[in-house]
């Protein structure tokens, strides 16, 4: 899958334009808040020389930058898992959300809000706190809706089979959630109510190494398996002819996004439309399918996205605006087009 010369130059273009827009968004989410600090300060803070206004340091140390983090890394993790699936089953309106990955991993962190308080009791009689516990819940709840998308793959062949399946789980995790909602306390209801909103704001310095390495490592295996993925664009035949194993590629994609999908969920919430949307937004601009080129170009969009949202969320007038109100409104006209014009559109074809 080599690009001719034109679509390689088209390429390098996007990627650049790409990469002002997230140094652009980069400057304005470290600058733009609820309280407007000069770029003079800011990279002084930066480079450690300090600031005679404290607070200033503690809101860029402690809050924007953790946040600007957090909000790259979601975007490119929802992103390349929404890429992946949609390869997998080779369909448009494959995400971590349809499939039922982001609400499995939403019921694993119900189950530990709701039903336990926000903590686990450990082997020894000990209590994991609820960053642990919650971070636990997501991989649980997700893990369950992978074992089960594993087990029917063995079983049902078809990628829109699966889907629906996908759909079906999600409609069930869905309502044992509503069920945990109507026992729990009011308490509970509150801070389960607020995770659900979404946020980026929620990662500590503390913990933003450990949800910055288990993206990170993820996002570097989806890049290993670009040959699989580019089989599999011309079919399941095509990829087994080409020795591709589909089977254990199928597994270990879902594996990749549940991982993905769960630390996100895990840290800000169940963040929509994002690797639904984002995906096609890189193969529009981009031209090309070729995940070699896709990859890169699905991460930093998907990074420019979430910062655009984090953007827009921070400049509420009455505070902060919750991430999901937010992506639906750029993510809804993007899907409407893409169904609309699917015929038109090259890389259905």
């Amino acid at each position: 899958m080599q690009m001719n010369s034109p679509g390689k130059s088209r390429y390098i273009i996007v990627m650049s334009i790409l990469a002002a827009m997230l140094l652009v968004l980069l400057a304005a989410c470290t600058m733009l808040g609820s309280v407007s600090i000069d770029a003079a300060s800011i990279l002084s803070i930066i480079t450690g020389k300090g600031c005679d206004n404290q607070a200033w340091e503690v809101i860029i140390l402690q809050s924007r930058l953790p946040m600007i983090a957090t909000a790259l890394l979601a975007g490119a993790a929802l992103s390349v898992s929404g890429l992946l699936l949609q390869t997998t089953y080779n369909n448009p309106l494959a995400g971590p959300s349809i499939l039922g990955v982001s609400t499995g991993a939403g019921l694993g962190v119900a189950i530990v809000m709701l039903a336990m308080g926000g903590t686990v009791g450990g082997i020894f009689g000990e209590t994991i706190g609820s960053y642990f516990a919650t971070l636990l819940g997501a991989f649980a709840g997700a893990g369950i809706v992978l074992f089960i998308l594993i087990a029917f793959s063995a079983i049902v062949k078809s990628g829109t089979m699966l889907l629906i399946i996908g759909i079906l789980v999600s409609y069930l995790a869905s309502s044992v959630i509503s069920l945990l909602n109507s026992l729990a306390t009011e308490s509970s209801i509150s801070n389960y109510v607020a995770w659900g909103l979404g946020t980026f704001s929620n990662v500590s310095v503390s913990q933003l190494p450990v949800y910055s390495c288990l993206i990170i490592v993820s996002l570097i295996g989806s890049s290993l398996m670009v040959k699989p993925l580019n089989a599999l664009l011309m079919g399941t035949r095509y990829a087994e002819n080409m020795g591709v194993n589909v089977k254990h590629t199928r597994n270990t994609l879902l594996l990749i996004t549940g991982v993905l999908t769960a630390v996100v969920t895990a840290f800000c919430g169940p963040i929509g439309f994002i690797g639904l949307v984002v995906p096609h937004i890189a193969r529009l601009i981009t031209g090309t399918s070729n995940h070699r080129r896709l990859i890169p170009a699905t991460i930093i969009t998907g990074a420019d996205i979430t910062l655009l949202c984090t953007l827009l969320s921070s400049l509420g007038p009455n505070g902060v605006i919750p991430i999901n109100a937010i992506t639906p409104i750029i993510g809804v006209p993007i899907i409407l087009y893409v169904i609309i014009n699917r015929r038109k559109i090259q890389y259905f074809n």
